[in-house]
């Protein structure tokens, strides 16, 4: 691997945990964990509910670690589980009301931490960069 090549990897895992840290810290007065906002994002911007295994696919966790967390949505009024239509083995994640509006939230924050993070990045850089790791998503999900 080249010198290039470690850096980019580095810089690209680094500040991918910094903005999450960064975003969590700013969210914090909600009352919701990294964890909680994250599945509760992923299940809002589904098109359609999710299996408590595709939420964890998506986030990159165990089932049995999302299994937990989403105990832990529904015991605080942000999710339901409702049974598949499909196959009744299946349970799918559903946020409710105030899940909802909770996600509405973390949304607004999250827009305007990326609006002040970004605001004097050069547009033509922002596009590379975000064609770059778009293509570099593609090609990970190829071969898996």
């Amino acid at each position: 691997m080249s010198d290039l090549e470690e850096r980019f990897s580095t810089a690209l895992h680094n500040t991918s945990r910094a903005w999450r840290q960064a975003l969590d810290r700013r969210i914090k007065y909600l009352g919701v964990s990294q964890a909680s906002w994250m599945t509760i994002a992923v299940a809002a911007k589904a098109s359609a509910p999710l299996s408590q295994s595709e939420l964890a696919d998506r986030l990159g966790v165990e089932g049995a670690t999302m299994v937990a967390m989403v105990d832990r949505l529904v015991k605080a009024g942000l999710a339901v589980r409702e049974p598949s239509t499909t196959d009744r083995r299946i349970k799918r994640v559903v946020l409710t009301k105030a899940g909802n509006l909770l996600f509405d939230k973390v949304r607004a924050e999250a827009a305007a931490f990326r609006e002040e993070l970004l605001a004097a990045a050069d547009a033509r850089q922002l596009l590379q960069a975000t064609e770059l790791l778009e293509d570099l998503q593609r090609l990970i999900e190829a071969r898996c």
